[in-house]
């Protein structure tokens, strides 16, 4: 794995640094192939999107791109991350005037995920912990991601792949990892992540491009029972991809051809 820090190798931060003392900063994790990113378009304005809503200066994509081909040097497939924070500062919550921000870009060899979990579909579980509303911070990948491990921390069971979250009214908001779509009547429908949850980078990129596959997409408030009417429900990372779900409890669902349409397309997307 290569690590590098405002451009210099090194795994050390300041111990001071607001990102470790608050979660004070945003991320992107992505897919590297020949040092390039995947799904770069989306990548960055999901980036750029968080920055502007946390009050982050974003660095020059030039930069960023830069360092991501520096730290996969070798790799012919690589999993990369972007980590941004406000840098080192004094104690208490305040914003410091003078924060100078902490980039760091990382690089390791890709582990994947099996393929028979595309082509097959997986099985998911219903998480206990509900997830909090804070429209604030609603959307945004930022670094305080401590539902998420408390969720993921519920099973063990290898045949379960991914835990599904309700926010703390009863609406579905995501997965521990992973963005929600169910399609009915040719549409897609995905929740509202106006409240809590994180605005995925492949979310964006299926807004974009199931229209052209002659799907509706759309936002809406979803429960477990608008599951039971479904016709099919996936997940999307950017390093999963599409993920059919085949099983939740006592519901099962069939992968449609459309939904391997979508895969398919993403498959060659750059």
């Amino acid at each position: 794995m290569t690590v590098l820090i405002d451009g210099v190798p090194g795994e050390q931060v300041s111990a001071l640094d607001r990102g470790l003392a608050y979660g004070d900063g945003v991320y992107r994790t992505l897919e590297l192939v020949a040092g390039r990113p995947r799904l770069w378009r989306w990548q960055w304005q999901r980036l750029a999107d968080d920055c502007v809503r946390l009050c982050l200066p974003l660095p020059d994509e030039c930069l960023v791109l830069a360092e991501l081909e520096q730290a996969a040097a070798g790799l012919e497939r690589a999993v990369a991350k972007i980590v941004l924070t406000r840098g080192a500062g004094r104690r208490g919550y305040a914003m410091p005037a003078d924060a100078v921000p902490t980039r760091i870009v990382s690089a390791n060899a890709w582990a994947g995920y099996p393929t028979e979990l595309a082509e097959q579909g997986v099985t998911v579980r219903l998480c206990e912990l509900r997830l909090g509303l804070q429209p604030r911070l609603a959307g945004i990948k930022h670094l305080n991601r401590l539902e998420n491990v408390l969720a993921r921390s519920e099973w063990s069971d290898p045949a379960i792949h991914e835990g599904l979250l309700l926010d703390s009214e009863g609406y579905l908001v995501e997965g521990t990892m992973s963005n929600l779509f169910q399609l009915r009547g040719g549409e897609l429908v995905t929740p509202l992540l106006d409240r809590s949850g994180v605005a995925g980078a492949l979310r964006a990129w299926v807004f974009d491009n199931a229209p052209a596959l002659g799907l509706v997409v759309r936002e809406a408030r979803l429960t477990l029972d608008d599951l039971d009417s479904a016709e099919a429900v996936f997940l999307c990372n950017s390093l999963i991809g599409l993920w059919p779900v085949v099983r939740l409890d006592g519901r099962t669902w069939q992968i449609p051809e459309i939904l391997r349409a979508l895969a398919a397309r993403l498959a060659v997307a750059s």
